[in-house]
């Protein structure tokens, strides 16, 4: 005869989220002790876990925490196999509960147990892609709405306008740089991008020496522009460049850090 009722049951369903047969079941394995067959439920999903661990998780969601001044911020890329869990708001709602998390100092390795509970309510490969903790003397912050990308920036100086700031965020997630400003940029680098364009311009026909120039040309037009947030065109004016717009809103704010989420990207 079983040692628990059908409330129990129900109340194992509720606590875990796991299907009602499977509570049952664990109920009957834990002889009715509720706390055993929590345990017993925790450590199947952590078996489901590995089984799906090898899966491709190219949808997901980025989420941001920030405290009160927002000067610490926890940013968690939380990935899955499909857009359909990607939408589910669970899922939207535990990458939340991770952000704040690590916001709060907890560190990916931390999160893990969450992600299998995760795996065995929900039945598909989930994975902290990507958990950082931001510290700073403001942090702006932007989603994309769907979720599927995000940027926070890290600032320095006197900010009377966060919503102008934010919008350099905007414009981040939209065009993700590879540094904030062209000093960052190695010579190594550049001459990597030199030798493609010579190459590139000399096979469009051009000598060797000329292509040298005009390669030197589109690096400076072409890839700076691209791979350099301060020297990007800004999306809402692209008459100017995003240290132009800096310059005009936020005059002395200086951005000494930025992290661009993009699921699926590995970055």
């Amino acid at each position: 005869m079983a040692n628990y009722t059908a409330a129990d049951v129900k109340r194992l369903r509720e606590e875990t989220d796991a299907p009602m047969m499977e509570c049952k079941a664990a109920l009957d394995e834990a002889d009715g002790d509720f706390e055993k067959a929590k345990a017993i439920l925790r450590e199947k999903g952590k078996v489901a876990a590995g089984k799906r661990a090898g899966r491709a998780t190219s949808a997901g969601v980025v989420a941001f925490a920030s405290n009160a001044d927002s000067s610490v911020v926890g940013a968690v890329m939380l990935e899955c196999e499909t857009d359909f869990v990607a939408r589910n708001e669970d899922f939207i709602a535990l990458a939340q509960q991770m952000a704040e998390k690590v916001r709060d100092g907890s560190t990916a390795d931390d999160l893990k147990h969450l992600a299998e509970d995760a795996v065995a309510k929900i039945r598909e490969n989930i994975q902290v892609a990507k958990a950082i903790r931001l510290e700073g003397p403001s942090i702006a912050t932007y989603v994309h709405h769907d979720r599927t990308k995000g940027t926070a920036i890290v600032l320095e100086g006197d900010i009377s306008d966060a919503e102008a700031v934010r919008k350099v965020a905007v414009h981040a997630a939209a065009f993700p740089p590879e540094v904030i400003n062209k000093e960052e940029l190695s010579q190594e680098k550049l001459d990597a991008e030199i030798e493609i364009e010579t190459q590139r311009a000399m096979n469009e026909g051009k000598p060797e020496n000329i292509a040298r120039n005009i390669a030197q040309g589109r690096v400076n037009k072409e890839f700076i522009k691209t791979a350099v947030l301060m020297e990007q065109p800004f999306y809402l004016d692209p008459s100017k460049t995003v240290g132009q717009y800096m310059g005009e809103v936020a005059k002395g704010v200086k951005i000494t850090q930025f992290v661009n989420f993009i699921v699926g990207s590995g970055s």
